[in-house]
């Protein structure tokens, strides 16, 4: 015979849908904290951080689920925030400096590492088959372009905007620092090279991301020898980081 709970004792059901319940506030929380609104619609959030490896066992069908289409608009909305950003710090700047700054600052590697930061790598959703080798690409940097774009469609654009400014690129991307470093690190790595008598080159792949864009990522190899890896949209923004990379980690 099945056993009443006591007097005064939660019903088990109602113990079930409390804790689910408090799992719902403490999601509802975080996201509060990470974006400074409290959300809507917390089902966009929990889109943004669930990776297609968790619904792709599903089917075709059920890519919809994971995060890639909102990655493709928050991708946009984090384009355009940061580009006009630039536009009014810098109103006597060239388009081709503008151009270079806006790629660096959202760069695949700069995303992943602002995503760390922030604790994003904590609520991302990944098939536990993934391992470690899938959250070091870019799972934590496109879960950052989804969270731009779930807050998008929950608060708007002028929400998307603060927060792209205020709680990503100002306190996480050194801007100033940044122009006045030497943009073009391939010469710079090529010219310590041949001071050297260094063999340098550029191994690089693809891969396809959402809405028919190509990711690529470049490793620099130095005497056989693989020194530091980039990734960007372009094969040049994707060699430029891995230079810079394998500068710093070479100390020149």
């Amino acid at each position: 015979m099945k056993k009443m709970p006591k007097p005064g004792q939660p019903l088990p059901l109602f113990g079930f849908f409390r804790r689910l319940l408090g799992r719902d506030r403490a999601f509802r929380q975080a996201i509060a904290t990470l974006t400074g609104h409290s959300p809507d619609n917390v089902r966009l959030y929990q889109l943004a951080f669930t990776h297609s490896s968790v619904v792709r066992q599903q089917g075709e069908q059920a890519r919809h689920q994971s995060n890639e289409r909102l990655e493709f608009l928050g991708d946009a909305v984090l384009g355009t925030a940061v580009a006009e950003y630039l536009f009014r710090k810098f109103p006597y700047e060239q388009e081709g400096f503008l151009t270079e700054m806006r790629s660096r600052i959202v760069n695949r590697e700069s995303l992943n590492a602002i995503a760390l930061k922030i604790g994003l790598d904590k609520l991302v959703q990944l098939d536990a088959a993934q391992g470690r080798a899938a959250r070091s690409r870019s799972v934590n940097g496109n879960a950052l372009e989804a969270l731009v774009g779930a807050v998008y469609l929950d608060q708007g654009y002028k929400t998307a905007r603060k927060f792209v400014l205020h709680r990503l690129i100002k306190p996480y991307v050194d801007v100033k620092a940044m122009t006045q470093t030497t943009t073009n690190f391939k010469s710079k790595l090529i010219e310590w090279a041949q001071r050297n008598g260094k063999n340098l080159r550029y191994d690089l792949t693809g891969e396809a991301r959402p809405g028919g864009v190509m990711e690529f990522s470049a490793t620099v190899v130095v005497d056989e020898n693989p020194v530091a890896v980039g990734m960007g949209l372009s094969k040049k923004q994707a060699e430029q980081l891995a230079a810079e990379r394998a500068l710093e980690t070479l100390g020149v």
